[in-house]
């Protein structure tokens, strides 16, 4: 045995280990121990190709290289340092030598790859999901889906066409503790749930005002704009700033909100809106910086129940003890799941009835890899469809839901009204402005085209 493999081995029995994942029985009641054994002890591995590796998807790449039954054959980016340092990391966790490809494409292009994994900025990801996909392969995409709403529903159209897996990262449906909270919910622990209100804090400075400035030797501007119409290039914005703008990023709401909006959704077993508001900005510092910086979204739905987001980019005071997290509310008590894989259950009086925790420590600040161990189940259960056609924890109509909830918060905010929406599909209804914020414009020849 090689000191990689004995690495991975080591690495998987520590993910089981450390969420009681043996004890349980199982990841979930559709992944028992059984089918986990036919993952992690398979023959065959999944080869796949990641996208955009400089911080969160270099934790992913290093996560799908730790799998048993995965090789990572190519890993992408514009820019080259981050080929170097990702290519390095993976020497470390497998024995299959992997290449580094600065187009994306030209991995795609190679029959090796099943699976292409997807953590470039947000105006990349449905475009780059929908190539993968034309090209016959899988797709694991991180949150949100899609810049905008057209796009996540063409990626829908998409998956349904191509007969693809496509798993989006709401990792946290995965999560055994967490898996196991919304099944009490659901059994009524709480009794009929009707409120519910998620948060994410932190303490991000200010991003200044960019200078315009030559391109760095090591990026290709061009392929990182890819879709997204041409604008000159400033230094404050690779590779974090693009967030706060409208133009390439959809602001925290998007980046953490969608982790919490879908908790909600999925516990309070909701899926499109019937009025959905926004009320924030920007308020902390006077900079580039475009997107609210404090935002509270609110969403009603029929069979009254209404839900509410609240992002605070600039002041980090944690909400019951913690920077992110959701609380149910219903008719005989309450629920918390925090950021981490738990959950607590209090009656009406505020007196704790039930607390499910975990050893594996969640830092929700992390802005690289904060749940590694828990986050390789959510790998593991798009193995499993992929191999033993299991249900996906996460599949892109599911994850288009919630992606689109703080999209509608987001469309809200910056047509500055509440929106009315069809509790059918969540389209907005009776408000032309905000229907052209439905899709984007993009550079000439990068349409997204099924």
């Amino acid at each position: 045995m090689t000191p990689q493999s004995s690495s991975r081995r080591k690495f998987i029995k520590n993910a089981a280990a450390g969420t009681g994942l043996i004890a349980a029985g199982g990841i979930l009641p559709q992944f028992k121990a059984k089918s986990y054994a036919r993952i992690v002890g398979a023959n065959g591995s999944i080869k796949v190709s990641v996208m955009g590796v400089n911080s969160r998807g270099l934790a992913l790449a290093k996560n799908f290289a730790s799998q048993e039954i995965c090789d990572v054959m190519h890993i992408c980016d514009v820019d080259n340092r981050a080929i170097t340092k990702c290519l390095k990391s993976l020497s470390e966790r497998q024995t299959a030598e992997a290449k580094g490809f600065s187009d994306f494409r030209k991995s795609l292009e190679s029959k090796d790859v099943e699976a292409l994994v997807i953590a470039a900025p947000d105006h990349w990801h449905a475009p780059a999901a929908l190539m993968a996909l034309q090209a016959g392969k899988h797709v694991y995409i991180e949150k949100p889906c899609s810049h905008n709403p057209a796009e996540g529903e063409i990626l829908i159209k998409a998956a349904a066409q191509y007969g693809k897996v496509v798993q989006m990262g709401n990792q946290r449906r995965s999560w055994p503790n967490v898996v196991e909270g919304i099944n009490a919910l659901k059994n009524g622990i709480i009794g009929r749930v009707y409120f519910g209100k998620g948060w994410y804090a932190n303490n991000r400075q200010s991003i200044g005002i960019g200078k315009e400035t030559g391109v760095p030797d090591w990026l290709d501007w061009e392929l990182w704009q890819g879709p997204a119409p041409r604008r000159d290039f400033k230094d404050n914005l690779i590779h974090y700033n693009w967030h706060w703008h409208w133009h390439w990023g959809t602001g925290e709401a998007l980046n953490n909100g969608t982790h919490m909006i879908d908790l909600l959704r999925w516990g309070m077993e909701v899926d499109y809106p019937t009025k959905v508001s926004s009320n924030g900005g920007r308020f902390r510092y006077q900079d580039d910086w475009e997107t609210p910086d404090t935002q509270v979204i609110n969403l009603e739905f029929d069979q009254s129940k209404l839900m509410t987001w609240e992002g605070r980019s600039c002041n980090g005071k944690p909400i019951e003890g913690s920077w992110a997290g959701v609380l149910f509310y219903g008719e005989n008590g309450t629920l918390l799941i925090p950021g981490g894989n738990s959950y607590t259950v209090f009656d009406l009086e505020g007196k704790v009835i039930k607390d499910v925790q975990d050893k594996v420590e969640i830092d929700t600040r992390n802005l690289v890899d904060p749940s590694e161990l828990l986050d390789a189940l959510h790998i593991q259960n798009m193995f499993d469809a992929i191999k033993n056609g299991g249900s996906l924890n996460a599949n892109i109509d599911s994850g288009h839901k919630s992606t689109l909830l703080v999209q509608l918060g987001n469309i809200s905010q910056r047509v500055g009204r509440s929106l009315k929406t069809n509790p059918e599909n969540g389209h907005i209804m009776q408000d032309n402005d905000a229907q052209q914020l439905w899709s984007r414009t993009y550079e000439k020849g990068w349409e997204m085209k099924l």
